[in-house]
């Protein structure tokens, strides 16, 4: 990584296109699953650790989208 990657991933990205609809799928999809895991799992630190990696896989996935296109597209 050099300092022009550094600095694309610290701005503001904001959206254009179908990004938003984009972004919204995700995280819809995310609360869907993070829904499963707390219904199906008992309450306590795993749960918690699980669902908090959806939120983490959530803004990664996001991240691609804002910050991928602009480096591949």
């Amino acid at each position: 990584m050099d300092r022009a990657g550094i600095d694309s991933i610290f701005r503001h990205h904001p959206p254009k296109s179908d990004q938003v609809e984009r972004y919204n799928a995700i995280r819809e999809a995310g609360k869907a699953f993070a829904l499963v895991v707390l219904e199906t799992t008992p309450a306590g630190p795993d749960q918690s650790v699980a669902i908090r990696k959806v939120r983490e896989a959530v803004m990664t996935a996001n991240a691609a989208i804002a910050i991928g296109e602009e480096r591949h597209g």
